[in-house]
């Protein structure tokens, strides 16, 4: 059995693959240049938006964050069970 039966749809696999690997170098790129600048260039941002992607998503929560988020937990109404899943997740 073939899985591409066409060089049309090969080349689409083709290029599915391509475009993943130039947006993993992307965000590879603007991730470290932001861990060591904590900024990130307009050109940078545009490229972000279009992906909804931040360069900050990839850092770790830094531990007096989770504490913060613990905290608030305390006092959120009963019934905001996707917050309070959220929360359970980061322990």
């Amino acid at each position: 059995m073939e899985l591409i039966s066409s060089p049309e749809e090969n080349l689409k696999l083709d290029s599915k693959l391509l475009v993943g690997a130039v947006i993993r170098l992307m965000k590879q790129d603007i991730s470290e240049k932001f861990k060591q600048t904590r900024e990130v260039t307009d050109e940078d941002w545009e490229f972000c938006e279009q992906i909804d992607w931040h360069p900050v998503d990839e850092l770790t929560p830094k531990k007096e964050h989770i504490e913060e988020l613990k905290r608030a937990l305390k006092e959120i109404p009963i019934g905001h069970n996707a917050s309070i899943k959220f929360l359970e997740s980061l322990k």
